[in-house]
């Protein structure tokens, strides 16, 4: 994958789409989003537990609304030679990865980033970290996000994909 490649596209949308996140004075002063090195130690083949019992799941948005997800399943694979497990939610819309690391605050956006696996079929999904993205919430109050559920909570550093939005105009 040129994830250069990906990421020059995005700041492009970014900068100058009507449906960028961005306000249009973030545009103005916009030089393009902070990411990790690409890692290929981060971007998995792996293999979902599905749960015995498929149940929807409210999750709430950082506004105070909720939507519906179906808990799917469970992936386990380590990081840094720590064992850790993310829960695969879906909707309409596909899959849906959110997860918080241990970097949130500090280099990644504190209420986590977002991933939508592909699936392979057989319950095998690559999971690329280097595609991993803030919800458009972390670039401006105008958006409602959902939060990270805290089975999703991760105790390891996850050094791939976006970094936090450095921005004068960031927030409202």
């Amino acid at each position: 994958m040129d994830y250069q490649a990906t990421r020059r596209e995005k700041d492009e949308f970014f900068a100058a789409h009507p449906q960028s996140p961005l306000r249009e004075d973030q545009k103005a002063v916009f030089q393009g989003l902070n990411y990790f090195p690409p890692n290929p130690a981060l971007r998995f083949t792996l293999t979902l537990t599905p749960f015995a019992e498929r149940k929807n799941v409210e999750i709430l948005t950082n506004t105070g609304d909720v939507q519906v997800y179906a808990r799917l399943g469970r992936f386990s694979f380590e990081v840094e030679g720590q064992k850790v497990e993310l829960t695969l939610y879906g909707n309409q819309y596909g899959y849906f990865l959110p997860f918080v690391d241990s970097l949130a605050g500090l280099e990644t956006y504190p209420a986590g980033r977002y991933l939508e696996p592909e699936g392979l079929g057989q319950n095998r999904f690559i999971v690329d970290f280097n595609l991993a993205y803030n919800p458009y919430c972390a670039y401006n109050d105008d958006w409602s996000c959902p939060l990270t559920p805290p089975e999703n909570r991760l105790s390891v550093p996850i050094r791939a994909g976006e970094k936090l939005f450095h921005s004068p105009s960031n927030h409202k």
